[in-house]
């Protein structure tokens, strides 16, 4: 059974943020608090504030990342944490060869989150949307939320 999740992107401001808000908020309406969820960079500045549109857009769905600070995917911070989901290959890439034994646990978010469905998106990767206008934060933040409620199914089954 799933008891921690790890969200990663690559500097833990925009994508890895949403995902941790979103699936905290999942967890928390549909009682599963149990389930520890946090986010790191492979590539960041530690204590980095998520990126202004993601606070913006993420306010919208009542999800508070205001206080959010950037941490680095290290090898410990990896031991720790049961599913590992990435929002590109090259996250899940720098996981594996700071950690081999990692591989089992480590996916991409939205591969995941269809694994097993037909109807699987053609599109595996989560846009990252940094330096780009508000639209495209609203578009990931669309894409996180259908990924994010299929995690929150299978890993509260």
């Amino acid at each position: 059974m799933v008891k921690s999740v790890l969200m990663v992107c690559t500097g833990n401001s925009c994508r890895s943020v949403m995902a941790e808000g979103l699936l905290k908020k999942w967890l928390k309406e549909h009682k599963c608090a149990d389930v520890r969820v946090a986010s790191a960079g492979i590539a960041t500045i530690p204590g980095m504030m998520a990126s202004s549109n993601a606070v913006e857009v993420m306010k919208r769905e009542h999800v508070d990342v205001s206080g959010h600070r950037a941490q680095v995917v290290s090898g410990q911070l990896i031991k720790e944490y049961d599913l590992i989901l990435c929002m590109e290959p090259v996250h899940s890439q720098s996981i594996k060869e700071l950690l081999p034994e990692a591989s089992e646990k480590t996916h991409l978010l939205v591969e995941y989150a269809y694994d097993g469905d037909a109807e699987k998106p053609k599109n595996l990767w989560v846009t990252d949307p940094i330096g780009k206008p508000k639209e495209v934060y609203e578009s990931v933040l669309m894409t996180l939320k259908d990924a994010i409620e299929r995690v929150g199914k299978k890993i509260c089954a």
